[in-house]
């Protein structure tokens, strides 16, 4: 059975906080009792069994073990109590210790909730990959590793036999093509899989035009496998990496995940590396086209991509560029003496690559960065320390749940762990779980970044970091705006909360240098990006090579960041009001004209990284609230009400689709289906705009259909993706089915049930 470690180390690792929020999973058989392993089997049937209906898994394997260590009696059957609702303070407060205790029971011992962070279903393939080519497969990845990696990769598979780009997602080339070749190189045969798996996506593979059909990113990744030319891909020159840093086009410049995919591709273009040419290698180049290998034309290859893969299609200026870089760039620059300019840049690349892996602790930006700069280190020695540090962090990356095991994009331990803060302190009860507390708070001071990258780092394109929060564990050191900012605002809530809880708190030399971040993360229009600030000009979009994802070159401003250090700096400045005050001051008129401007006519904001008009609209009410701002003063909260209540669904809830994001515009689930998270989100904004004081009726059939939904052992269901990413890019957080309900039920208690209001009448 499958044993999850909290903060464990190993070989050739270094951590600089104790490898605090590290998860991995070990393999041993002698784990856990009979019952938990025909529980867990039992798991699995169920989501194989109902996968087509029920796309996302519920983490049964990590929740049942961090509920046994807990000392909580985890009923995996889950049923609904169908007893009648009466809505009432008694009600809703046992409905919220029902969910804290299940919250509470399922956080690890280090005070952040440990879980599957889903994404894009070729980030697994890339992986394999990487390993096969550099022949470390077998010792990374152990048979029962590659067991349940199989047994994902097949419950991920539609039922025409193809993958998506996410698991709700239509069949792709680039998924399809990638993940049939990770199960090939995985040992499946030809004809493998339940209901015959590899035929039927051979079968969607050939019909849809073969492999050249696959996207740019896919391109490369083939083509470092071996089944797939070079000759076939538009070019990703490394030279860029030595235009000065004014250059708009200098990868330096680019959006931060961009950036580290783009500049290890482009090495791995500049030495057209390809790995060793195996049997299995030669099978693949039959398997996966439908032309003969050597037949095909991959001047035209270049140029074809699915249909069903374009989401943001090349513009001309792109292909007329591209057409003169393959034509007249490409042989001029692998030419004497032109040559010397490609191996400098080689150099440079190789360097740069070594300064990030050194300075994320070989964890990276992200999953698909990841194996990037990993096959890159390897390629430039092979045996090298390094790559066994980068061999020794993929596991960071693996995650099993009854679905199999993937690799995850990343983590998210921060970013749960401050929201799962601000839904307990919402709740009456709250004192009841000063443990639980306790520990989250100390999660988050040991999260806190403590340096700057090393070096000259602005010569590396990167940004000051010290005081910061990253997304997920503090080892990466990539800070990020609305995590530092909620991580800091959660700090001065509990401060305030509790002295006992505090008692160990942050100094004050710390969050002043949180606020150091936040302010020098501001752009000049008063928004906030993500990692960084923008460094290039947004007509750069025109030059996105990745036909599947949109808005990926610049570092654009969000709704949401931009909110999220609004509320941090407005509480921070309830505390410490002189402190950098004409700064904050200025950062915040700012922050609010920007968020003033973004408002669509209809009343919403687009939400960028969760789903979506709901989410964005949230994050927009929640900062303008937080300068003082109301439904009595504002057209633009008064706006946004109205835009809310008219998507309310007649079951009282609200249910967006991931459609909404691709489409920038609002889409309902299907069969008008409401979404538990998006319903939270939807009266969290409305009870913080004063909904309360007009109307309570729509809060009343929300909360009821919140109440509803609890599962008998205090758990919400999981349902559909609810998080967002670069527009094409549906994530799914698997916390948020928890987090998110207990919060706006704990609001609702404090500000309809407890008022002399209206009571619920239905």
């Amino acid at each position: 059975m499958w044993r999850l470690k909290i903060a464990k180390g190993g070989p050739w690792l270094k951590s600089g906080n104790s490898h605090i929020g590290r998860e991995t999973w070990e393999f041993d058989q002698d784990f856990g009792s009979k019952e938990e392993r025909e529980a867990v089997d039992s798991a699995r049937e169920e989501f194989k069994k109902n996968r087509f209906r029920m796309r996302h898994s519920s983490d049964i394997l990590a929740r049942m073990q961090l509920a046994k260590e807990n000392g909580f009696s985890l009923d995996l059957q889950k049923t609904k109590d169908e007893s009648p609702l009466v809505i009432n303070s008694s009600t809703v407060s046992e409905i919220l210790r029902k969910a804290l205790n299940y919250f509470s029971a399922i956080q690890a011992h280090d005070g952040h909730w440990p879980g599957d962070f889903p994404g894009p279903l070729f980030t697994t393939a890339t992986m394999i990959i990487v390993l096969y080519v550099t022949e470390s497969l077998n010792s990374t990845l152990p048979s029962e590793h590659c067991k349940e990696i199989c047994r994902y990769l097949y419950n991920r598979q539609n039922m025409d036999g193809g993958w998506g780009l996410h698991a709700e997602g239509e069949s792709s080339m680039l998924s399809t093509a990638l993940n049939y070749t990770a199960l090939r190189l995985l040992g499946e045969n030809i004809d493998d899989g339940p209901d015959i798996s590899m035929l039927k996506a051979r079968k969607w593979i050939h019909d849809h035009g073969g492999a050249t059909m696959i996207p740019i990113l896919g391109k490369v990744w083939l083509s470092v496998l071996g089944v797939f030319e070079w000759s076939g891909v538009n070019p990703i020159p490394p030279e860029l990496f030595l235009l000065p840093s004014w250059v708009p086009i200098q990868p330096g410049r680019l959006w931060s995940h961009f950036r580290m995919a783009f500049i290890p591709m482009s090495y791995l273009y500049g030495k057209k590396f390809v790995g060793p040419i195996t049997r299995l290698v030669m099978s693949l180049r039959e398997e996966l086209h439908i032309h003969p290998y050597k037949k095909i034309d991959w001047k035209q290859a270049r140029k074809l991509c699915a249909k069903e893969d374009v989401y943001n299609p090349h513009t001309w200026l792109q292909e007329c560029l591209s057409d003169c870089l393959y034509s007249f760039g490409e042989p001029l620059l692998t030419r004497w003496p032109i040559f010397y300019m490609r191996k400098k840049a080689l150099q440079q690349v190789a360097e740069f690559l070594k300064y990030e892996d050194e300075n994320s602790q070989y964890i990276c930006i992200g999953a698909a960065q990841k194996a990037l700069s990993m096959l890159c280190c390897w390629i430039e020695k092979s045996n090298s320390d390094a790559f066994k540090r980068h061999l020794a962090r993929v596991a960071d990356f693996l995650w099993i749940g009854e679905d199999g095991m993937k690799v995850r994009v990343c983590a998210g331990q921060l970013w749960d762990v401050a929201f799962a803060v601000q839904a307990i302190l919402a709740c009456n009860i709250a004192e009841e779980y000063r443990s639980t507390l306790k520990k989250a708070h100390d999660f988050i001071k040991a999260s806190q970044i403590m340096d700057n990258p090393s070096g000259d780092f602005s010569r590396k394109y990167r940004h000051i970091s010290k005081g910061g929060w990253g997304f997920q564990v503090a080892d990466q050191g990539w800070q990020v705006s609305d995590c530092t900012a909620e991580a800091l605002k959660v700090l001065l809530m509990l401060s305030k909360f509790s002295s006992d809880i505090g008692s160990d708190q942050m100094e004050t030399c710390r969050l002043y240098d949180a606020v150091n971040v936040l302010l020098s993360l501001q752009n000049p229009n008063g928004g906030y990006g993500t990692w960084e600030l923008a460094r290039t000009y947004p007509w750069m979009e025109i030059f996105n090579m990745t036909e599947i994802y949109a808005d990926i070159m610049v570092e654009h401003q969000y709704v949401e960041c931009t909110s999220s250090v609004m509320q941090a700096l407005a509480l921070f400045q309830e505390k410490y009001p002189w402190h950098r005050k004409d700064e904050i001051d200025q950062c915040i008129r700012g922050a609010t004209e920007f968020i003033e401007k973004l408002q669509n006519d209809d009343g919403s904001w687009f939400g960028s990284w969760g789903i979506c008009f709901t989410y964005g609209t949230w994050f927009a009410i929640e900062g303008l609230s937080a300068v003082g701002q109301s439904y009595g003063n504002s057209t633009c909260i008064r706006k946004a009400c109205k835009f809310l209540l008219t998507k309310q669904l007649k079951n009282g809830g609200w249910g967006e689709s991931h459609l909404s994001s691709r489409t920038k515009a609002y889409t309902n689930l299907d069969r008008e289906k409401s979404h538990i998270v998006n319903s939270a989100w939807a009266m969290l904004a409305l009870m913080k705009a004063g909904q309360v004081e007009r109307d309570p009726t729509p809060l009343h059939k929300a909360a009821r259909l919140i109440m509803s939904m609890q599962l008998g052992n205090g758990d919400f269901p999981q349902e559909e993706m609810i998080g967002s990413f670069l527009k094409n890019g549906p994530l799914c957080y698997m916390a948020y089915r928890n987090i998110f309900p207990i919060w706006a039920l704990g609001e609702y208690q404090k500000l309809v049930l407890q008022c002399d209001l209206q009571r619920p009448t239905f």
